[in-house]
């Protein structure tokens, strides 16, 4: 049992029971129930780190997440991710998180990694960096493929959050170790990281329950729903990125 980690988990399932969410695991037993690993993960809303960690109970792990640096610094959540041995993300220097993340890889633990760095807003996977996949080779451990879908509903980009009992369904599909050599380049693996990693995704998507009516701007363009498609998504990104550089200048 861990001070900070285990009471945090033990409030997170309270507040998930209150709002009523519903939770399928699918391939918990790919989670390895010792030495370290790079679970990898999609990311389409706010709250997915908290849910992720749902698919390695069942192996006893806990998960050390790589996030922005920022949520370190806040008054609140700083003390509690420091306390959870999560590790911090400088995105202008990201040396150091690496060596922070191959330490932990090394001393057995599983390290949490989103490779889209950011929220999709069209819901589909975003092009992957390959940092998850040159940690795995530098500290010799599998990859574990892990998506996640249906906690866009909840609390994403350009939509108010719902976080009372909306009985949301989320789903959670974890696919078989990754094993990279050394050698392998790190751009073609993490292409057939990708590519295992939308497989598992598209078969979350079919056996979802539909979303209609106003949910429907939580699914995919691909599918019918109302969501931006991949090209509209990354200009809605690059608009982002160009007002948040504007706001650093200002300041």
């Amino acid at each position: 049992m861990e001070l900070v980690y285990s009471p945090v988990i033990a409030a997170a399932r309270a507040l998930f029971a209150a709002q009523g969410l519903r939770f399928r695991v699918e391939g918990a037993q790919h989670v390895p129930t010792k030495g370290g690993a790079v679970m990898v993960l999609n990311h389409i809303g706010y709250m997915d780190f908290t849910y992720a960690g749902l698919a390695a109970r069942p192996s006893g792990r806990l998960i050390r997440f790589m996030a922005k640096d920022d949520v370190f610094r806040h008054p609140m959540s700083g003390p509690l991710m420091r306390g959870m041995k999560h590790i911090p993300v400088d995105r202008s220097a990201g040396l150091a998180s690496f060596r922070a993340a191959l330490t932990a890889l090394r001393a057995g633990e599983v390290v949490g990694v989103f490779p889209e760095a950011t929220i999709s807003r069209s819901f589909e996977l975003k092009e992957f960096k390959n940092g998850a996949v040159r940690m795995a080779q530098a500290a010799r451990v599998p990859l574990i493929p892990t998506v996640i879908w249906g906690s866009q509903r909840v609390w994403t980009k350009d939509h108010p959050k719902r976080l009372g009992r909306t009985r949301t369904p989320i789903s959670l599909s974890v696919g078989e170790p990754l094993v990279v050599d050394r050698k392998d380049d790190a751009d073609e693996a993490t292409a057939r990281l990708r590519q295992a990693m939308q497989e598992l995704l598209h078969a979350a998507q079919e056996v979802y329950p539909p979303m209609t009516g106003d949910d429907a701007v939580f699914l995919p363009a691909r599918l019918g729903g109302r969501a931006p498609t991949p090209e509209r998504a990354a200009e809605l990104d690059a608009a982002e990125a160009v007002e948040r550089a504007a706001r650093r200048s200002a300041d």
